[in-house]
């Protein structure tokens, strides 16, 4: 065993051959591990080097495995898949209690962080992890067990879900806003506002066109005013009375209980769309997963806040 380290391949290159050969393309190899053609071929060069065999028979554009590449490449597969089962079984018993939550920034700090104290006195066995990134992650691979997800759906065919809420819009500002520029008399007079523009940089989201369009406001004449490429941010200059910006209503509603944020219009856009709990179908969820996900559906249903008017689409 002391010259073990000496004999075994690398196991970068291993595992590089391991997608080459499963794909029978160089290029599709690295693209899923996220190398360059040229590093695959350089791992396979390598590899075959310390071998001294040739692994693969190379054509124009073209690559398939010799018959000494088929047999190592199953054994390859089969080590690697053993390894792989194991160290996620040693992953689950270390994180027994453990669940991962995938999350943009926005639904984190403004739905998640003001109930988590509800959380841990419902669920004080959970270690719960939030996972924020600025694009919604893959959590099939990426390991996650559950994400949130704004949309349909339809519109994730490889996942289950669950309602957390409906996507209600609504146009909000500060109090120190309105008291020096007054509250607008219809969401026409918004276009003559200073108008906080969200410009999300990987997401879809709702634009002040398109609100404005659905209370049949042309929009396009509306004052671009501050665009922010961060929600939080963009809340955040609102309450400092920067201007009037787009609210979520299932992460804004507690600031406009409490008064730091207030309703300009009684008009909302339902876009029919909703925010989800998702988790990859086919991959059961363990038990501290399902207590999670039970407890973030419950939320959504049980918590509403009153509104400050009677909310109507305009004519």
């Amino acid at each position: 065993m002391s010259n073990l380290r000496h004999l075994l391949p690398s196991a970068g290159n291993l595992v590089v051959f391991e997608a080459a050969g499963r794909h029978a393309n160089f290029t599709k190899a690295a693209k899923e591990l996220g190398m360059t053609q040229a590093a695959v071929s350089y791992a396979v060069r390598s590899l075959e080097t310390q071998l001294g065999i040739s692994l693969f028979t190379r054509a124009h554009r073209a690559v398939s495995l010799t018959e000494s590449g088929r047999r190592f490449h199953a054994d390859v597969t089969l080590g690697l898949s053993h390894i792989r089962k194991s160290a996620e079984d040693i992953r689950a018993r270390g994180r027994a209690n453990s669940v991962t939550l995938a999350a943009s920034t926005a639904f984190a700090s403004m739905w998640m962080l003001p109930r988590l104290h509800r959380l841990r006195d419902d669920l004080p066995d959970i270690d719960l992890r939030i996972q924020t990134a600025d694009r919604d992650l893959d959590i099939r691979t990426e390991s996650i067990e559950l994400g949130v997800r704004g949309g349909r759906p339809q519109d994730w065919p490889d996942y289950d879900s669950a309602l957390i809420a409906p996507e209600v819009i609504e146009a909000v500002a500060s109090a120190s806003y309105i008291q020096k520029y007054g509250m607008p008399g219809s969401v026409a007079e918004l276009t003559q506002h200073r108008l906080i523009h969200l410009e999300e940089p990987s997401r879809n989201a709702c634009d002040w066109p398109q609100w404005l369009a659905s209370a049949n406001v042309n929009g396009e004449t509306a004052s671009r005013g501050l665009a922010i490429n961060d929600y939080v941010l963009v809340i955040q200059a609102v309450m400092e009375g920067q201007g009037i910006a787009l609210a979520w209503r299932h992460l804004t509603g507690r600031l406009i209980q409490t008064g730091l944020l207030q309703k300009v219009t009684d008009h909302r856009l339902e876009t029919g769309a909703a925010f989800h709990v998702i988790w990859p179908k086919g991959r059961p969820l363990s038990q501290p997963a399902e207590l999670v996900l039970g407890w973030l559906t419950n939320e959504g249903r049980e918590i509403s806040f009153p509104s400050q008017s009677p909310l109507q689409p305009l004519p």
